[in-house]
This record gives structure tokens, C-alpha cells and sequence, in this order.
């Protein structure tokens, strides 16, 4: 029986990968610190395990080619974790003893850096995978499908939502708390930019398991995502906690950090993991993946693909280990031909890696939705097409729109007003400055604008209101918007307004007529007058801005 010397292996996801290695016929030499957990982990998979309770560090070359003789060991599988800020110190010994390697790797650094041993591993002939788990593994061979034969990728993203119940190790937690309220480079508005872990925000319903709060992740997919896919305008991986006690609660502590009133989440893992482990019994025991698309394809039409994955009764935690199974399983048959050192990317089929969820009560399932024509061309029917071309131009999203131009602002009448403004992003008092706006379309027909100002981002939601009208929400706050067309472009005036859903008296209803024409240089060109009767000006802005060509992302 060929075996796998597994590190980590009486961890939550340790402890799965090798089930599963025993249900594939695969003899595990199961390594951790713990001998307890050890004994327990071999009384419950039987003969097939051998357990080693000594720790990483005394792991070399001698000492493995040693175990591998004994043993009948092939590769080494890690799902120790956590693996950020580690040296690739294993792999390289690995390499020295003729094992492959295959890790469970979820760290950015950790996978972006095994390309160092490449060479190493193609002469000894072996492989060494990193990342293959949910990411990068799966959600690269779910794209790969799902994105066959497009023409070209505008957004991806990725996200993953586990349920409360799921088993959370402190090598998951200190992964997670590393990088919250910390700045991390994404591809975002067609451009490379930086925003704080656990932040982007989004509640999201995802098929099968309803709304569900996602957040800001550092994972290898922002990088191999870009590189892989060149998407025109966004690459996000975001994961999620399932009780908004526990996501809020993260995001508020990520604030601290942001804001430089604490350093680092890392020395609250321990009170943390305590919490989590109090909460466990509420919430479900239901998670889920999801990996979305929107692309132009073959057949020239702008589609949403989206694939999703649920695992119900407690079984969610068994999906990061399934990539590590296919390729621990390709390996001991020889049908895999990669060698070298790589993140564990475009190796592994998607089939591989699904017929692991034969075992467990895991469904999956790909949407496709053609995208809706952009907001104000639905909106304005034939009329749109007699605007003047920079307003078309200026509200052609058909899934991304990036404008950028110049603008100006009156700042508030007042104190109070300047708070509110500044609660809303609202644009202070400024002469003259640089701004740009993104646009961006969902499925469902409405537009999400967001408006960079220096040291100010607005951020707002259109959708039609079914009345011919538009309702545009800040936050809790929703307003209503009469559109007209004008001779020389367009003008949105403010009719009323909603604060949680209640109607706002007329005292508190903002007062709005914002106009949208062509300039003198053919520029789209804006006024935006914003007040509210009880507390005068809030703001207005005027500007001008151009439609920017985002080209794919280089690969």
C-alpha cells in the first residue's frame, strides 16, 4: 500500500484528508504533536493509519528519506496551517528526500513563493503543488470550466461562507485575524489598489443557503485570478461568518486596526477562538462556495455564469481537503505528468476533484444569466439613443464602467450639514480636484456607483423603481428620483426619500435636481445640488469626467 506522511493530521481539516486518503486506499502516516488526538484519530480509521506524534521542526532529509523507506511513503501532504510568513523549508526537504508535496496552503505569500523550488522539482521529477484546496485549487477549476471559450472576462469573484457549526482550528483563525483591517493589494476598477482586510463589504444571497455577510480575504486567488483570467475590471475573493454577531463583530475589530488604534488582530486569537467555540451551537451547519463570472462569450453576449457549492449537515470542512485528495490520488495512480513547483492551478480537472463530493452531502450547481442592457438605456427606452454621445457614453455599463475627470464642491452650510455629509461620502468643500467614478452592473439590473473624491468615497445602489422612476440607496437611507430628459441631456430630481424603510417627512427628505450634460469640449459634465430642508447644503459638485478604456489585466 503506497502511503502519504500527512502533517497537521488531527486537525479539522487534516483529520478529513486523511478519511479520505483511507476511502481511496491510501495508507496515511498520520504526523502531529499531540498523541491523544493521534490514538483517537487512528481508533476511528482503522489499520490504515500509522501515527508519528513528533513535531515539524524535526523533520530532514535523512530523517524522511528514512520514513519513506519504512513507510513506503510517496508524497507529504500539509494541512497544518497557518502558513503565512513560512519559509518553504518542508518542501525544499521533500524535494531532497524524493517525495512529492501537496499542501492545503490558503497564504498568499506562501503559494506565490513555491515557484522557487521549480527547477529543484522538475530535476528530481516531482511534484509539488501548493494550494490545493478551496483556493486556489477548486475555484481555478471551476473558472477554467465555467469560462471556456469566452472572449473576454470582465469581473470574477469568489467567495466562501461556512456555517457557524463548522469546526474552527486556531491555524484557521490566526490566518483569517493576520490580515484584518490590513491593506491588501486587489485587482479592483481595472487597476491594482489597496483596501483593508474584512472590509468591501457585501451581503450576498448565495443559491441554496440565502444572505450571507462576505468580506475582504487575503487569499492566492488576487493574484491568480488576474494572472490567469485578465479580467477587465475586478478580481475579489471574500469569505464570510455566518452569524452577523460574529461578521460585524470582526469588521468592527478590523476598524481598529484600520484606524491605527491597534496593531494587529493576532494577540486576540486565543479570547477569539474561545467565542467562536461559545457561539458554535447557534447558526447552521450549512456552508457554501461560490465562483462567479461575468464574460463576453463565443456567441458575443455578456453572460453571468455562476457556480455554486452547499454542504449541508456538518460537511463543509471536508471541501478544502478534496483538491489535496485528487491530486494525493493522481499521484499514487502516476496519471499525473506535472513536474515542478507551482500553485496547484490549472493541474488538477475539475472532475478530479468533484468526485470527491460523491462521499459527502455536497450539491453543486452553474447559473447562467444573460446581463440585462445597462440602467438608463432600460430606462429611457428610444430615448436614450438621442442623448448627446458623452451622456451615453457616461451610463453605458454594460457590466463595468470606469470614468474619470476633474470636479469641484461647495461644502456644507453648516456643522450638522457637514456631518451629514461626511456620514454619506459626500464631497467637501474643494477648488478644484481629481476625481473618477466606477460603475458597476449586477444581474438583477441595478448599478452600484461609487465616487472617489480625495479623502471622500460615496457609494450608492440604482435600480428602477417599477414606477418609472429610480431609487438610489445610501446605506439605510433611500432616495427617490424623477428622470427627465432635457434638451441637452438629462436631469435626476429628488422626490422623496426612506430612512430603514420609513418615509421621511419632508424636513428630512433631501432636496436634489442634479443635471447631466455635454460640455463645450463634448465632456460628460455634471452639477449636483444636494440639501436638506432642515439643514440646508450638504454639498455641490460639478465636474466633468471621460469614460476610461480598461484593457484586460496583464497576464
Amino acid at each position: 500500500m503506497k502511503r502519504v506522511l500527512l502533517l497537521g493530521a488531527t486537525g479539522a481539516f487534516g483529520s478529513r484528508l486523511a478519511e479520505g486518503l483511507v476511502r481511496s486506499g491510501i495508507g496515511v502516516v498520520a504526523m502531529a504533536r499531540g498523541p491523544d488526538a493521534l490514538a483517537a484519530l487512528a481508533a476511528r480509521l482503522g489499520p490504515a493509519i500509522t501515527t508519528l506524534a513528533i513535531d515539524r521542526a524535526g523533520l530532514d532529509a535523512a530523517r524522511l528519506r528514512a520514513l519513506a523507506v519504512e513507510h513506503a511513503l510517496y508524497a507529504i501532504a500539509d494541512a497544518s496551517g497557518p502558513f503565512q510568513d513560512r519559509a518553504p523549508d518542508l518542501p525544499r526537504v521533500a524535494i531532497a528526500a524524493g517525495l512529492h508535496w501537496v499542501d492545503l496552503a490558503d497564504a498568499r505569500d506562501w503559494v506565490a513563493g513555491i515557484g522557487a523550488l521549480d527547477e529543484a522539482a522538475r530535476q528530481a521529477g516531482l511534484a509539488v503543488l501548493a494550494g490545493a484546496s478551496s483556493t486556489p485549487a477548486l475555484s481555478h477549476a471551476v473558472l477554467d470550466r465555467i469560462t471556456e471559450g469566452a472572449r473576454a472576462i470582465h469581473t470574477v469573484e469568489v467567495a466562501i461562507s461556512p456555517g457557524n457549526r463548522a469546526p474552527r482550528g486556531e491555524a484557521v483563525m490566526r490566518a483569517i485575524l493576520s490580515r484584518a483591517g490590513q491593506p491588501i493589494r486587489i485587482f479592483r476598477g481595472g487597476r491594482w489598489i489597496e483596501a483593508p482586510g474584512w472590509g468591501l463589504a457585501d451581503r450576498h444571497a448565495i443559491a441554496g443557503l440565502g444572505q450571507r455577510r462576505l468580506a475582504l480575504c487575503e487569499t492566492p486567488d488576487l493574484d491568480l485570478l488576474v494572472a490567469r483570467y485578465a479580467p477587465r475590471a475586478d478580481a475579489i475573493f471574500r469569505a464570510g461568518l455566518e452569524l452577523g454577531v460574529m461578521h460585524q463583530g470582526l469588521a468592527a475589530l478590523a476598524w481598529l486596526v484600520r484606524t491605527g488604534l491597534l496593531r494587529s488582530l493576532l494577540p486576540l486569537t486565543r479570547p477569539l477562538l474561545w467565542l467562536a467555540q461559545l457561539l458554535a451551537p447557534f447558526g447552521t451547519d450549512r456552508g457554501g462556495m461560490e465562483v462567479a463570472v461575468i464574460a463576453e462569450e463565443a456567441d458575443g453576449v455578456l453572460r453571468r455564469r455562476c457556480w455554486t457549492l452547499v454542504a449541508e449537515a456538518g460537511d463543509g470542512p471536508f471541501v478544502p481537503t478534496l483538491p489535496a485528495l485528487a491530486a494525493l490520488r493522481v499521484l499514487a495512480a502516476g496519471s499525473l505528468t506535472f513536474r515542478g513547483a507551482a500553485p496547484c492551478v490549472g493541474v488538477l480537472g475539475y472532475d478530479a476533484i468533484a468526485e470527491g463530493f460523491a462521499a459527502h452531502r455536497i450539491t453543486t450547481r452553474i447559473d447562467a444569466q444573460d446581463m440585462p442592457a445597462p440602467l438608463f438605456e432600460r430606462m429611457l427606452g428610444d430615448g436614450f439613443a438621442t442623448l448627446p454621445p458623452a451622456i451615453r457614453a457616461g451610463h453605458a455599463v454594460a457590466a463595468f464602467l470606469a470614468l474619470e475627470g476633474r470636479g469641484a464642491a461647495e461644502g456644507a452650510a453648516n456643522p450638522f450639514a457637514a456631518l451629514a455629509a461626511r456620514i454619506f461620502g459626500l464631497p467637501a468643500a474643494t477648488a478644484d480636484a481629481p476625481l473618477s467614478v466606477e460603475m458597476r452592473a449586477a444581474p438583477d439590473g441595478s448599478e452600484s456607483w461609487e465616487r472617489h473624491w480625495p479623502g471622500r468615497n460615496m457609494r450608492s445602489v440604482l435600480r428602477a423603481d417599477g414606477k418609472g422612476g429610480l431609487e438610489e440607496a445610501f446605506g439605510p437611507f433611500t432616495g427617490t428620483l424623477a428622470l427627465r430628459r432635457t434638451a441637452d441631456g438629462l436631469v435626476l430630481e429628488a422626490t422623496g426619500g426612506r430612512f430603514l424603510g420609513i418615509p421621511l417627512p419632508r424636513w428630512l427628505t433631501p432636496v436634489s435636481a442634479a443635471r447631466e450634460y455635454a460640455d463645450a469640449e463634448g465632456r460628460f459634465a455634471f452639477d449636483v445640488p444636494i440639501g436638506v430642508p432642515l439643514l440646508g447644503r450638504l454639498t455641490r459638485y460639478r465636474g466633468w469626467l471621460r469614460p476610461v478604456r480598461t484593457a484586460p489585466a496583464p497576464r
